[in-house]
């Protein structure tokens, strides 16, 4: 198995949703993924409900991300801190990202600071 970068997997997490790119970001998802996002209190799980997630939180709010800081935890899993603008205004919060040996992404954890 290759050896995931998991800087280079958020990277890209974060220009494809910046382009609104719901199809280019889908690819960066295990089959088993669970986003969990405590500012909208919902799980979403597998490829159909990171689908709704994106389109409904990136898209339908014209969502930015910017990367203010990362931290690694270990070689699948990372810290991100971020800042998000949109239609909805300003906000910074944390996007922790958990990947499988396969460099996919299997899960997040989102809040707002």
């Amino acid at each position: 198995m290759k050896d995931p970068n998991i800087k280079s997997i958020i990277q890209q997490f974060i220009d494809a949703t910046n382009q609104f790119d719901v199809t280019k970001a889908l690819t960066l998802f295990a089959i088993d993924v669970i986003i969990e996002d405590v500012s909208v209190g919902q799980k979403f799980k597998n490829a159909a409900g990171v689908k709704n997630y994106l389109e409904k939180y990136f898209v339908g709010y014209n969502t930015v991300t910017k990367l203010e800081s990362l931290k690694l935890i270990s070689k699948t899993q990372a810290l991100a801190q971020v800042d998000f603008t949109g239609d909805f205004g300003h906000e910074t919060g944390g996007l922790n990202f958990t990947i499988n040996a396969d460099g996919l992404i299997v899960a997040i954890n989102a809040h707002l600071d």
